[in-house]
């Protein structure tokens, strides 16, 4: 059964959240958070990017962006515009993206839960990403940022979570993509915690890298003096299954074999095709392939398994085009694909191939919440990067010490 932890969140004073939160460390890359943070000293990504902080010159990896998120932690921790929970709590998080809204709780969870599988994984990670969370959560002596974890839905949980949004928000702000995020502490922490040890299984939505360096971090810190038990959990939102929301995310392939023209008539060639006006398919069994500058619709093949994993998307995509068209067989390693989040559109990937960055791009329909628990639930993991979730949560806003 699964363990919710409260914790003794440090976290901003109210008026100055809009100024400290800000989006997690994955979702831009260096000079898109220099930007971000321009003229906002109290920025967290001063904290989960400390690069920003450092000369273009220093590397993504060097000593001194680890010190430095360190040191701007601990400056943001003893200043004014701080404070620290003086009891351990559990929060509600809501965020209305475009009208919609979801709606979960923000607490700690179990290393222990992860590692045993009561947090049911859906992707391998990556090993250089795994090191670099690692040593930023060793480094800082903190969990700067939540995980993003779901549940079946539960009518116990809901009821709390109803009575607690009918009191004052403790935050309640719009960020600058248009976001409405509120967050609420829970008056009951143990009346959430006994609701969440009836629940069987968490499942990991966003955040693998964070919850297995929060493992690897625990495991390399136990026994250590000044450490408190503490180590052994890390935050995290986790949001009933009937909230979540999951968009597409889209490849882009680098060079094709021949020319993109040859490559083209040999989809169409092998695979049930049309030219199409619509880059996003309109249901499962369909991708969009954009090269030469037209959108085509494929129809893909059944699975050649029984597999959960082959049954997706993504697997007749690997099975039929990624495998044996490109020779591209582990997606995490191999340099001619990447990855496009579905929240950029597809005027991303047409400008991608438009610029002569990437040759092809292909545009998924999204991954349904049903099949991530379908592939979690038998043990299995899905390609990497078969999931987008959106909105994504803000950082900074509670932040777990150790």
């Amino acid at each position: 059964m699964a363990t919710l932890h409260p914790f003794r969140a440090l976290r901003p004073v109210p008026e100055k959240a809009e100024e400290v939160a800000c989006v997690p460390y994955d979702v831009v890359n260096s000079s898109e958070a220099l930007k971000l943070a321009e003229g906002l000293p109290m920025s967290f990504l001063h904290v989960v990017r400390p690069d920003i902080d450092l000369p273009s010159s220093v590397g993504e990896y060097a000593d001194e962006v680890y010190s430095t998120g360190a040191i701007n932690l601990l400056e943001y921790a003893r200043g004014e515009h701080s404070i620290q929970d003086e009891d351990p709590s559990l929060y509600v998080y809501r965020l209305i993206m475009n009208g919609r809204s979801q709606t979960g709780i923000f607490g700690c969870v179990s290393v222990e839960d992860y590692d045993n599988d009561v947090i049911l994984k859906h992707e391998l990670t990556r090993p250089s990403k795994e090191d670099d969370r690692t040593r930023h959560i060793i480094e800082q002596r903190a969990h700067a940022e939540p995980v993003m974890l779901t549940y079946p839905d539960d009518e116990g949980v809901k009821s709390i979570i109803t009575s607690t949004v009918s009191s004052t928000a403790v935050y309640d702000l719009v960020s600058a993509d248009g976001v409405q995020h509120t967050i609420w502490k829970v008056d009951d922490p143990a009346a959430l915690v006994t609701c969440f040890a009836e629940i069987p299984s968490l499942y990991v939505a966003d955040g693998h890298h964070r919850c297995k360096a929060a493992s690897r971090a625990a495991e390399s810190l136990a026994g250590t003096e000044g450490i408190s038990n503490e180590i052994n959990f890390f935050p995290a939102v986790l949001f009933p299954m009937m909230d979540m929301k999951i968009l597409a995310y889209n490849r882009t392939i680098k060079c094709l074999p021949g020319s993109p023209e040859s490559f083209l008539q040999r989809l169409k060639d092998e695979f049930d095709t049309r030219p199409t006006d619509n880059p996003v398919p309109v249901e499962s069994g369909f991708i969009c392939v954009y090269l030469c500058g037209e959108w085509l619709e494929i129809s893909l093949p059944e699975a050649k398994t029984d597999s959960a994993v082959d049954a997706l998307d993504i697997g007749r995509l690997n099975s039929y085009i990624l495998e044996p068209m490109l020779g591209i067989v582990d997606q995490r390693r191999d340099p001619n694909i990447d990855f496009v989040g579905g929240i950029r559109g597809a005027q991303e990937l047409e400008r991608r191939v438009d610029s002569g960055t990437d040759q092809m791009a292909i545009s998924m329909y999204p991954t349904d919440i049903q099949e991530l628990v379908d592939v979690s639930d038998a043990g299995l993991l899905m390609p990497p990067k078969s999931t987008w979730f959106e909105p994504k949560l803000r950082s900074g806003f509670l932040v777990h010490l150790f």
